[in-house]
């Protein structure tokens, strides 16, 4: 389980798994964020 945090800013986190054999480093997606109400780009916090 990792958390994907708001790069806007917003503190908005979706919360999902991950396959660390396929990606080891951290996990970057473009995702929507309500608050800003468009898509940005969420990375992950450990």
């Amino acid at each position: 389980m990792i958390k994907l945090k708001s790069t806007a800013g917003t503190g908005y986190t979706y919360v999902t798994t991950k396959n660390r054999r396929n990606d080891p480093d951290r996990l970057t997606l473009r995702k929507y964020d309500p608050t800003v109400r468009r898509h940005v780009l969420f990375r992950e916090e450990r």
